[in-house]
């Protein structure tokens, strides 16, 4: 008993695992889970429609019989009314004990064929209902399977928009543009270092310029003071 119920549940987890795997598969490709469903309406629909045939078919039996009793029934009552007008009791009699048989009969067929063209429409009903579903299942399946590739065509779009797949000639364009960028840095440093170069000449020439004018300064003092030495002794 024990050995049984661990092959049992040994058995369920197997199948669970099946069924989660299957499950997979028909995420990543659910056209085979639509051909599985319409395959198992298809196979349904086939099995109902056999059996709508054999209700019709006993339905057409009982409603020929039932004519065929009532054409029985018929002719009795004309030989009935044959044998009362001849005078014919004996056989009046037979006649009307086959009647009420077959009276009593056509009353049974008549019901059974009542139930039997019920039996035949609801089977047609759910056969029409079937084969509904199956149309519609169909649709469904080529507008889902549409959507689905619709929606992933815009996944890639919307992948290669955000950068999630760059192809390699986009790559060498960011090589191209930082090569592009770096040339521009260089000549722009060149005319900073150019310009820089500039301000130090400048600024030597300005400091060089101030010793020269000091100097002129000095110069010009000394021949004032020179010249006022030299006044005093000339009075003399």
């Amino acid at each position: 008993m024990a050995n049984n119920a661990i092959f049992a549940r040994l058995s369920n987890l197997w199948t669970g695992f099946i069924s989660l795997w299957v499950s997979d598969i028909e995420k990543d490709h659910p056209e085979i889970a639509y051909q599985n469903a319409i395959s198992s309406m298809v196979n349904k629909y086939a099995q109902l429609k056999s059996a709508t045939g054999a209700i019709i078919a006993r339905r057409q039996d009982i409603t020929e019989r039932l004519k065929q009793h009532e054409r029985d029934l018929a002719s009795v009552n004309a030989d009935l009314d044959t044998a009362v007008a001849t005078n014919q009791d004996d056989l009046a009699v037979l006649l009307i004990q086959k009647k009420n048989t077959l009276e009593a009969a056509i009353t049974d067929l008549r019901a059974e064929a009542t139930q039997a063209t019920t039996d035949a429409d609801t089977a047609k009903e759910s056969l029409m209902q079937v084969k509904s579903e199956i149309d519609k299942l169909k649709a469904e399946k080529d507008r889902m399977l549409a959507q689905m590739q619709s929606a992933q065509a815009r996944l890639t779009i919307q992948g290669q928009l955000d950068g999630l797949s760059v192809d390699a000639e986009v790559q060498a364009l960011d090589t191209v543009r930082d090569h592009i960028k770096s040339q521009v840095a260089q000549a722009s440093l060149g005319a900073e270092l150019q310009s820089s170069d500039l301000d130090v000449r400048l600024n030597k020439l300005r400091q060089s310029s101030g010793g020269i004018t000091a100097k002129a300064q000095l110069d010009a003092l000394k021949q004032a003071r020179a010249a006022a030495q030299a006044a005093p002794a000339k009075s003399l």
